[in-house]
């Protein structure tokens, strides 16, 4: 695995300035659960008010890393999809909060569209009145933590409860936030869940060394 002191100082080492943004290298797609409440976004629009550098930007990639493969760095607050033409999409993410990380290199072995969501017993047990009520589960619709899509991180073959996923908090965005897992605003993580098949690799790089 990628040492901090490898990849992070702003991902600097790996990544170079921008080439272009995601709203200029697709055209937007309407989804269907409730085209009021989701949507993709249009050339130029920000709806979010997400500082600039958190928008899907396409960068280049140095020497040296798999194409295919998903590197988050929780210091710059980066989501890096790699290509297999020498570039990456970087999206804007929100990471773990302290002492919530969990550094390590994972696969993606399942895939949902409006995922459902259950806190884990960790969870409850530490936060007992934020996830207690939770505990039966919530269906999956705007209002859920897990938002418009969900990519499920195993190790080995043992789901490692992590997830990058959506979020209805897009103010969260660029900040350490969640109980661990990464989160992308809807429309972003709708894009990324397209371009991910079953497989991926996705390297969470730590924060402490």
């Amino acid at each position: 695995m990628l040492t901090r002191r490898h990849f992070i100082i702003t991902s600097a080492a790996l990544f170079s300035a921008p080439l272009a943004t995601a709203a200029a290298a697709q055209d937007a797609v309407d989804f269907d659960f409730d085209a009021s409440v989701v949507r993709h976004e249009r050339a130029g629009r920000n709806p979010w008010g997400l500082h600039s550098r958190f928008m899907p930007t396409r960068v280049a990639v140095r020497e040296g890393l798999r194409a295919g493969d998903i590197h988050v760095d929780p210091v710059a607050k980066y989501l890096y999809h790699l290509g297999n033409d020498g570039t990456a999409m970087r999206y804007g993410v929100a990471v773990g909060r302290s002492g919530m990380q969990s550094p390590g290199t994972f696969t993606i072995r399942r895939k949902e569209e409006w995922p459902s969501w259950t806190p884990t017993a960790n969870m409850i047990r530490r936060e007992p009145e934020v996830y207690g009520p939770f505990a039966g589960g919530m269906p999956g619709g705007p209002e859920n933590p897990l938002g418009a899509r969900a990519l499920y991180l195993y190790r080995g073959g043992a789901d490692s409860y992590l997830r990058i996923h959506g979020t209805p908090q897009p103010w969260s965005i660029g900040t350490s936030a969640s109980s661990g897992c990464v989160r992308l605003v809807n429309d972003h993580v709708m894009q990324l869940y397209e371009a991910v098949p079953l497989g991926t690799r996705v390297i969470l790089h730590s924060p402490w060394r």
